[in-house]
């Protein structure tokens, strides 16, 4: 287990970066959550439409208590809180899978460059795949490995059980959670839609 929770090193993230590059994904790096957060605000322009995906990873940067509770963005969420899910399932959707800007993190980033987010329900994952027009992924430098199946074990032996664990707690999910979807990136089409922020410290699972 702590295989997958251990940092990588300089060397590792730089090739890494390197590599995310060359797919078409921005890449960088902040020595911590504070500063990653202040990375966010200073990306996302004034008044901008945001959905910030539910994630381990930005509950500990209080990344979405700045994007729904400052009154600065147009937050996705507090439109969604908003809204009936049975007389308007299709409208919430639709808001959630196109956003101008889509703030999450994933699951394993790959030394070659590619990303991989696994998910129960999959609802982040059309945002990030193609519908928003920009994603910023926060990502703990422990999420790092050597390639998509190492990510694939790193998703399966240790995030999952930990995932199970947290909906257990949170929904009453007896019977833990599921790698219902996986969205692997291999390469961004659009230069500039995506952009990873690599942390110096663990963050999320």
């Amino acid at each position: 287990m702590d295989k997958w929770n251990k940092l990588a090193d300089k060397q590792t993230i730089d090739k890494t970066i390197v590599a995310l590059k060359a797919n078409g994904i921005e890449a960088e790096l902040v020595e911590n959550a504070e500063q990653a957060k202040q990375r966010v605000l200073e990306i996302l322009p004034a008044g901008a439409e945001v959905i910030n995906m539910s994630s381990v990873t930005l509950d500990t940067t209080s990344i979405p208590q700045e994007i729904n509770e400052s009154g600065k963005y147009i937050s996705v969420k507090n439109q969604l809180n908003k809204m009936d899910r049975e007389t308007e399932g299709l409208k919430m959707q639709k808001l959630g899978s196109a956003p101008d800007w889509t703030i999450g993190s994933v699951h394993a980033v790959t030394e070659d460059g590619h990303v991989l987010v696994a998910s129960n329900s999959g609802s982040q994952l059309p945002a990030y795949a193609a519908g928003s027009l920009h994603v910023i992924w926060i990502v703990g430098t422990q999420k790092i490995v050597k390639d998509i199946d190492e990510g694939m074990k790193r998703i399966y032996d240790y995030v999952l059980p930990l995932e199970s664990e947290r909906a257990n707690k949170a929904y009453n999910m007896t019977a833990g959670s599921f790698v219902s979807k996986l969205l692997i990136v291999n390469r961004e089409t659009t230069p500039g839609r995506i952009t990873i922020i690599f942390v110096g410290e663990t963050l999320g699972f």
